[in-house]
């Protein structure tokens, strides 16, 4: 994770906790005018659009005063969705058995996209399963990885 990625974590993660919240992750994308900061928030009631302005207000007060981002950005706050994020080995963890997406910082074996079945983590590592074949990537190697939502086969079928 970037230092300035790690230092919005360090900042808005606490602010988040304390209105009942879990905090999920962030992306910082784009420069400039077209800066993005997304947080991903979570907890087990869901979440409604209402607290993520309950949440994009109290973070966005925290940003005007300590100004960890220089220059204009817009701020967005969000639930993780079926198709979430993963972020931290914990992530992976408590999604394991779930179908995921990865993208890799660099190839390994001539490609950057695995997807497949996530086995759970080992140590630092992501145990994924594509086909028949198991594959560890240390988690400081993943640039991106989501769970791909799958649709009920059978609720297919019947249709």
């Amino acid at each position: 994770m970037a230092s300035k990625d790690k230092l919005l974590e360090q900042l808005i993660e606490p602010v988040v906790q304390s209105l009942n919240f879990e905090f999920w992750g962030l992306e910082l994308t784009g420069s400039g005018r077209h800066t993005l900061l997304r947080i991903y928030i979570d907890s087990d009631a869901g979440i409604s659009v209402e607290d993520c302005a309950l949440v994009s207000r109290q973070v966005s007060a925290l940003m005007d005063v300590e100004d960890p981002i220089s220059g204009e950005y817009t701020l967005e706050v969000s639930s993780p969705g079926m198709d979430r994020p993963l972020f931290k080995l914990d992530h992976y963890r408590r999604c394991a058995g779930e179908q995921v997406q990865i993208k890799l910082r660099l190839a390994y074996e001539g490609q950057r996209k695995y997807t497949g079945l996530l086995k759970g983590v080992e140590e630092d590592e992501v145990i994924i399963q594509v086909d028949d074949e198991e594959f560890c990537f240390p988690l400081e190697t993943i640039d991106q990885a989501r769970i791909k939502p799958v649709l009920n086969q059978q609720k297919k079928n019947q249709g």
